[in-house]
């Protein structure tokens, strides 16, 4: 049978409904035509012939032949072709023709039981068209001769019933007795004493008559040869013979034996041994031995073919008497048919979220074996996800017990195993391929729990710095996964709109250059989702970081170079080397080593009179003052990065070589006079005073502030000039080791008289300080 004629899609359905327990029956006389009603199945089954046509109802039947046919649009039940009762079912006293009414949306199927009624359709047939008897003279009236019984394939009221002799004849008569269902005896009876002499021979019919409306006849010619005395007849021992053999026994095995007794001497009692022609079966797997009368097998034996054989033996003795006698095999089953396994339908892909108890498969087994040898068991190889449990009779059900997961398994191959019961068992095994198919239940995943990607500050657009990835367990679209920018939450600090991200391959792209000292990094989120339906999406964190070039030069905050003629730092003459004679402090913009500073001495007065740290910008000397150096020295410090390429910025300083403070002069000026001392003297105490006033109001104002930027940020440079917010981070994060406060004013308005006095403060300025100024400012007055 081809499986794919009987394969119903269960996909759809979750469930199976229950079978009907009783059987629908119903008969029908053999031979009936085509199309005749049996019965009106849609309405016996309780359904109506619009469900038979929207549930695609069909017949089903084990062997796969079709007996009936199922009209959809009336749900009538009719004979699809020729029932031959005899070809079906042979002899059997009951012809059942069992099928099944399969339904689909949802599964169901009805057992449907028709039963075929024997009509007289067959006539009485004698195994031989002529049969003779000799028949001695001195035979005594009542002696019996046995003749072979008709054979009649109906059964029942349709099998034959009586015997008759036509014509008429005075010397014989028929005796006719059933001893079972599928043996009777027929007997010629002698009413009359024969006369050799007086007629030497006898011609007559045998008429068979059924007991069928109306009656049909079968009839042989019995001719009667009058012999002789021979008087003695052969006797069987028995009746009838009883054997078993086994289906599997080789050829030439004896079956069993057949014995016949003669009393009389001679060759009257010689006996041979003969078959008997059987109706039905001229296809004799058997031979009998006509000394010894052993019957043998000359064919290998089919139990499923045929469970019993009838013979019928006769005995002949040299005189030409004979007996009879049946001789019953019966073919014992060995456990030579493996069970079969057919399927009535099979749903396959299954989707991975299909629900525990939805019915896979439904099938039949069934063994051509009787007994144990033909009881079945199945078992399947895989009781995980799938199990199989009986439907009705001899049906089955795969169904599936547990949550299926296609992304731990796309297939599964159940193997089926039935058995039987023989000794040894007999098995057979069918394979179901189960695909999955997908449904979206895997949100894609990153490669990466979050991703950090760099690009250099001053970069071209639409630059290329890296690219997120996530894969999807699923397959088809439910795992193509395409990228995009997650929207900002209005709670969330908005992000940079930068960055860019490909739809299809999840490169990340920067728009426009970014500038390290606006910008640093910045933080946006990505979202990968799939083509599912509904789409599941992931989200990742992309941390862009700015890596500084080296694009800003070193700033010098002190001392100041703006258009005001260099500060100019007072040095005695007495100093030695290593005095500490001012600091060149500078900041860079940019970070890292970009922002690393050193000091260099680029010109000088006198080159080795001043040494310059590298580090701190400390400008010191290097040998102790002669005299022979210059009064006033020019210096220019050159403040260069840590960059590739180096960025550099110079610094301008005067220093002045003074014995003592009271040594301050004013080059080229002429001897006061003593009026003009005196007037000067009080300009000098009314300039003291203003400047003391208007030093000791900047003084608070200049702690008071110190004090506020102490509190709020720490370590600040205090300068001349006001500082950037950019340069005060650049100090803050460790370019300037530590905070300075300068005092820088005084000059006496002359270029060649300028001088500066340098004193590291404390942000807390005291009264002392204060003094000492007054003091210097009172001896220069005095001077």
């Amino acid at each position: 049978m081809a499986i794919a004629r009987q394969v119903l899609c269960l996909s759809a359905f979750l469930s199976l409904p229950l079978v009907r327990s009783v059987p629908i029956r119903y008969s029908v006389a053999e031979e009936a035509e085509s199309g005749s009603l049996v019965g009106n199945l849609a309405e016996d089954a309780g359904l109506t012939p619009a469900q038979l046509s929207a549930r695609r109802a069909r017949l089903v039947s084990e062997d796969g032949r079709q007996h009936f046919r199922l009209e959809r649009g009336s749900g009538r039940l009719v004979v699809a072709g020729r029932l031959d009762r005899e070809e079906l079912c042979g002899q059997s006293a009951t012809c059942m023709l069992p099928f099944e009414l399969l339904l689909a949306n949802p599964l169901q199927f009805f057992r449907v039981e028709v039963a075929l009624e024997d009509i007289n359709d067959h006539s009485p047939v004698f195994p031989e068209e002529r049969v003779i008897f000799k028949i001695l003279e001195s035979s005594d009236p009542g002696s019996r001769f046995p003749l072979e019984a008709a054979r009649d394939m109906d059964i029942g009221s349709n099998s034959i019933h009586t015997y008759s002799i036509s014509p008429e004849n005075e010397h014989f008569s028929v005796s006719f007795e059933s001893h079972t269902e599928s043996y009777s005896s027929v007997e010629l009876i002698l009413e009359k004493p024969l006369d050799r002499e007086e007629q030497s021979e006898m011609r007559f019919s045998l008429l068979a008559v059924d007991g069928g409306s109306p009656p049909k006849s079968g009839t042989t010619e019995v001719y009667i040869i009058v012999v002789d005395v021979n008087d003695n007849a052969p006797i069987f021992t028995q009746k009838i013979y009883v054997g078993q053999v086994l289906e599997n026994s080789p050829v030439g095995s004896v079956v069993l034996s057949v014995s016949a007794t003669d009393e009389d001497a001679g060759v009257n009692g010689d006996i041979s041994y003969e078959f008997s022609q059987t109706v039905g079966q001229s296809d004799n797997p058997f031979a009998i031995d006509s000394i010894s009368g052993e019957i043998k097998l000359t064919k290998a034996l089919d139990f499923e073919e045929a469970q019993s054989h009838e013979l019928s033996v006769r005995a002949v003795d040299g005189g030409g008497l004979s007996a009879m006698c049946k001789a019953l095999v019966e073919v014992v089953d060995v456990n030579d048919n493996a069970p079969e396994l057919v399927v009535s339908s099979f749903s396959s892909p299954l989707p991975e979220n299909t629900v525990a108890g939805t019915v896979v498969a439904l099938f039949s087994v069934r063994d051509r074996d009787s007994g144990a040898n033909g009881k079945i068991s199945c078992a399947l190889d895989d009781q995980l996800f799938f199990s199989l449990r009986p439907a009705y009779k001899n049906y089955y059900e795969l169904v599936t017990v547990s949550a299926l997961d296609r992304e731990e398994t796309a297939q599964y191959m159940l193997t089926v195993t039935a058995a039987d019961a023989g000794s040894p068992p007999l098995t057979s095994t069918h394979t179901f391929t189960v695909d999955i198919s997908d449904v979206n239940d895997n949100a894609p995943v990153f490669n990466q729990t979050s991703y950090t990607m760099y690009v250099r500050e001053n970069n071209v657009p639409a630059v290329l710095v890296g690219a997120v990835s996530a894969a999807d367990a699923d397959v088809g679209l439910n795992a193509k996964v395409t990228y995009s920018l997650a929207p900002v939450q209005p709670a969330e600090q908005r992000s940079c709109s930068c960055i860019s991200v490909n739809s299809e391959n999840g490169h990340v792209f920067v728009l426009r250059p970014l500038d390290y000292e606006q910008l640093r990094q910045t933080e946006v989120t990505v979202s990968a989702s799939d083509a599912g339906s509904p789409p599941l999406r992931a989200n990742v964190t992309v941390r862009l970081v700015v890596l500084d070039e080296n694009d800003n030069a070193p700033l010098v905050l002190y001392p100041a170079q703006d258009s005001s003629p260099p500060s100019t730092e007072l040095v005695p003459v007495s100093a030695e080397a290593g005095y500490l004679i001012t600091k060149v402090v500078a900041v860079d913009a940019d970070s890292g080593q970009n922002s690393w500073l050193s000091y260099h001495l680029l010109r000088a007065t006198e080159p080795g009179l001043f040494t310059v740290a590298v580090q701190s910008g400390e400008v010191r000397l290097r040998r102790p003052v002669t005299e022979r150096d210059t009064v006033k020295q020019k210096l220019v410090v050159l403040v260069r990065d840590n960059g590739k390429p180096a960025l550099s910025a110079t610094a301008a300083l005067s220093a002045l070589l003074l014995k003592d403070l009271s040594d301050v002069r004013l080059p080229h000026s002429s001897p006061a006079t003593e009026d003009e001392g005196g007037s000067l003297t009080t300009y000098l105490i009314i300039s003291l005073v203003f400047v003391s006033l208007l030093f000791l109001i900047s003084t608070v104002v200049f702690v008071f502030v110190c004090k506020r930027k102490e509190l709020k940020a720490g370590p600040v440079l205090y300068g001349a000039d006001n500082l950037q917010s950019s340069l005060a981070d650049a100090a803050a994060a460790g370019t300037l080791p530590r905070a300075y406060c300068y005092e820088i004013s005084l000059t006496t308005g002359s270029g060649n008289s300028e001088f500066k006095f340098l004193k590291p403060m404390s942000p807390h300025f005291t009264i002392f300080g204060t003094l000492n100024f007054l003091i210097f400012f009172s001896e220069f007055s005095v001077f």
